[in-house]
This record gives C-alpha cells, structure tokens and sequence, in this order.
C-alpha cells in the first residue's frame, strides 16, 4: 500500500497538515508517543498574528527585530500575512479562542511585541486546547507509539520511511513525505519540552545528507522552576511577564533595567543572559514575582500554572517563585523552503519546529512559533496537492541496525550534561570544542542507531557555534582572553 501522504509528528504542525488534506487522500500520521507528548500540547502563552492590515507591518517588524538581522523578511512577511487566515480558518471550524463578554478576542502582549496581539485559549493552555480540538477534526488514521528511524531516499527523491513498530522495523511507502516532529529538547539537562522530543529525524537527516542550518541558533526560556528532578522543566509563560509579573534577586531588586530599558519585556534572549550574568556576578538567586495579580482574576487566567505552583507548595499570587533559564525552542532545524519543501529532496517537507524556514532569525519572538505551525503546515499541503504525481515502483531493504543499547542510557545523559554545560546561553570557543571532543568520542563508541541521532544533531549544534564566532541574538559566544 502507499500513502499519498505520511505525517511524521501529531503537535500542532502536522495535524494542521493533516486536517488540510482531503478524506480521499490516503494519509498516515506517525507519532512517537502518547498524542499529548508534544511540544505543542505546553504551549501556554498562545498564538501572535496581525490583527488586522494595519498591523502586518508591525508585526513583520517586530518579528525582524527580535531576529536581529538574521529573519528571511520574505519568509517573515509570508508567515505575518497568512497569521489572520490561519487564525480565522481555526475560528470557522469551531476553535473558541479566549474572548470578553462581548464575544471579541482578548489579546495579550508578550516580551518585545510593540502591542497587544497574542490570542489565547482555556487562559495559559492555548497549545492543548488547540492540540486537542485539531486531534478531533483530524479525519486520517495515526499510527501511535511508532518512531521513524529511516527515510527513503533514492535519487534525492523521498519514497516513504522505515518505522520501528513494536520493536519490528518496516518499510511505510508514499509519494509525499511531512516531517513535523518538533525540536531538540532532550539534548539539554534542562528543559521545557515533552520528555519524547529528542532530535531523531534531525540526526536522520545528517545521516541522509540533508541540510540544517541555523542550529547555533537555540532559544532558552528566561523563567522556568527548574527544581524538580524531571527532565522537563516548569515553564511560567512570558505572558505572566507581559500582564505584570516581575523579575527580582533574593532582596527584591528588579535587576533587569540594568541589562536593557525594557526590562521584564525585553527580547528572552536578554532576559536570560541578564539572569546568567547576573547571578554570576552576584551568587543571587532569581525569582519570578506574582504580586501584581489580583488573586481571582490570576486564577482564571493562569489555571493551569496557578494549579501545578499550588501543588510544588507555593501560595501564589502572593508568595514568588524560584526561577533559572532552560532550553526551549529550536530556531534552527531542517532547511527549507518558503512552501515547507526540503530543497535537495523531491517529495519531502519539513515544516513547525523541526523546521527552518529562517523566519525566526537569531531569535523568535514570542508566540511565533504555534502561528509558524499553523502557516507553513497550510503551505506544504498546498503544494503537495498542487504537485499530485504518480511515483514509480522501489522497494527497499529494511535495515536490521540495533536501534538501542543497555549502556545508551548513561551514555544519553552524559550528553545532556555536555550540551547543558557547554552548548547553552553563554558559550566559549575552549568549552564548545571540549563539547565536540566528547560528542566524537562517544560516536567512535558502539551505541544503538537512537543515540546516534541525538549525537549527530547535537555535533551539528556544536559545529554551528564554533562557525559562528560573533554573538548575535540566542548565540552568545564570549571573547578568548
């Protein structure tokens, strides 16, 4: 059987996709885990687009400007002037974004947005509730507690993919191929992503010869409550910042005005490299400051963080909470074009996280990313149906190479600690190439082809931070003395 489409991933990106193509097309969604274990399903803070003409230009520029000079402007402009159809399409299909009593959307603003124009939806679980309701328009099968390990490709042409079901490995053939599976989180010690997200299909790609780019370029949340011992972090969304909360050292001083004017509303880039120099400087910890909010309306806005503070023993509003930068968000990922095509390989998209469309430049800007989702998913189905042609016949081997070993786990979180220590905000040329001495090293040694991907992607960051050696937006690199 072939699939006119596979769709690897289920978060926002590639059930968009899906629920764009046609009952009668043949599709096939593969998702790694649970439905709900995507980056897609923690988003809390919502949705930024135009709010209306006048904006786009607002929006394009403040979007260029959070990307200090590194944005595609024809890629910020496509994403800026497709944000109100997109948003308009969900509202049409019934998706019940957050509104007043009058039934107007409520916006929001968030870091280093010259306005309000973030939607949101259920207060602080826009990504779930929007995860949710496109799970439920979706009118394709899923294959669920699938990974795929290989791509088909045969004279830069992409047939289908080899999964590893139930610890069997198969070919899936199809003409068209949407790789949707979101970022890298699993390479850091410090995280906000869904524990699955693990760099897999970035890791296949260097081993198929497809291009990344921008992988220097790695976003790091200035407020998360890292004291826990999960892999995933808390993540307190910039909206808390953008209606009120504040930042404060252990005294209560709001230190922020001393790294930019904006303060709390400045770029996360230089939130959380004020944060890391700050408590260098000072031994200081930092917390996140609540009082602003009134306690009733706090509770109806951000339930969701309200409920998961209450439970870790905090009384908020009132009481604050400890705070650090974790990673985030992937700006880099899998070149591609401006419709979601990979350019080197015929019939394969790479389209949300996983992505580069250079939209986000050497920083995203808040909110950008579920709308990035959401355009350029819509873009790839488009071509994809513009392009309908019938595909030869090639069968391939199924590979028998050992997926994992009993020494990989160790050997996963020796990773992490490397990238954490070495690859995070604030970056040295002698602690990248220690990074990229130990990374080689553990590829020399016998581990299982899963780990191997995570190596691959994670030398491909490294590589990236080493060639760049001016610091710009996320990528801070310090000067040798």
């Amino acid at each position: 059987m072939q699939y006119d489409v596979i769709i690897i991933g289920a978060g926002v990106a590639g059930l968009y996709a899906a629920i764009n193509i046609p009952k009668d097309k043949k599709v096939l969604i593969i998702n790694k885990r649970e439905t709900f274990k995507c980056n897609s399903f923690y988003a809390q803070g919502g949705v930024a687009l135009a709010v209306d003409d006048a904006d786009v230009p607002l929006h394009i520029q403040d979007t260029l400007d959070a990307g200090s000079g590194l944005c595609d402007e024809e890629a910020v402009k496509v994403l800026s002037e497709n944000s109100r159809t997109v948003i308009d399409d969900l509202i049409n299909r019934g998706f019940k974004f957050d509104t007043d009593k009058e039934g107007k959307l409520l916006y929001t603003q968030e870091a280093a947005h010259s306005k309000e124009r973030i939607i949101h939806a259920g207060g602080d679980a826009t990504g779930r509730y929007m995860h949710l309701f496109l799970l439920e328009q979706n009118p394709h099968p899923m294959l669920t507690d699938t990974r795929v390990v290989d791509l088909l490709i045969q004279d830069k042409e992409c047939y289908g993919v080899t999964v590893l079901d139930n610890r069997e490995s198969r070919n899936i053939y199809a003409k068209n191929v949407i790789i949707a599976s979101g970022g890298v989180g699993s390479l850091f010690e410090y995280h906000t992503n869904a524990p699955c997200i693990s760099a897999d299909l970035q890791g296949l790609c260097v081993l198929k010869g497809i291009e990344l780019e921008r992988m220097e370029m790695m976003q790091f949340h200035p407020t998360v409550f890292v004291n826990s011992d999960l892999a995933q972090k808390l993540l307190l969304t910039e909206a808390l910042r953008g209606e009120g909360a504040t930042i404060e050292d252990e005294n209560g001083r709001r230190f922020l005005f001393d790294y930019d004017e904006r303060g709390e509303l400045a770029s996360r880039d230089i939130v959380s490299k004020a944060i890391y120099d700050y408590n260098k400087k000072t031994g200081s910890k930092t917390y996140l400051s609540l009082k602003n909010f009134e306690h009733v309306y706090f509770t109806k806005r951000f339930p969701n963080i309200y409920k998961n503070l209450q439970l870790l023993g905090f009384d908020v509003p009132r009481q604050r909470v400890p705070i650090s930068p974790a990673f985030h968000y992937a700006i880099g990922g899998i070149k591609s074009d401006l419709n979601g095509s990979v350019p080197s390989v015929k019939s394969l998209y790479a389209v949300g996280e996983v992505a580069s469309t250079k939209v986000h430049g050497a920083n995203r800007l808040a909110s950008n990313s579920l709308l990035e989702g959401l355009v350029f998913a819509k873009r790839a189905v488009e071509t994809i149906l513009k392009s309908d042609v019938e595909k030869k016949d090639v069968l391939f081997e199924v590979s028998d190479e050992e997926m994992s070993l009993k020494e990989d786990k160790d050997k996963k979180n020796l990773l992490r600690h490397i990238m954490w220590e070495n690859v995070s905000i604030v970056r040295t040329k002698q602690g990248l190439n220690d990074a990229l001495n130990q990374i080689n090293t553990l590829l020399k040694e016998k581990i299982g082809k899963l780990l191997k991907f995570r190596l691959l992607t994670a030398k491909e960051i490294v590589l990236a931070a080493l060639a760049r050696e001016k610091s710009i937006g996320v990528h801070t690199i310090l000067e040798e003395k």
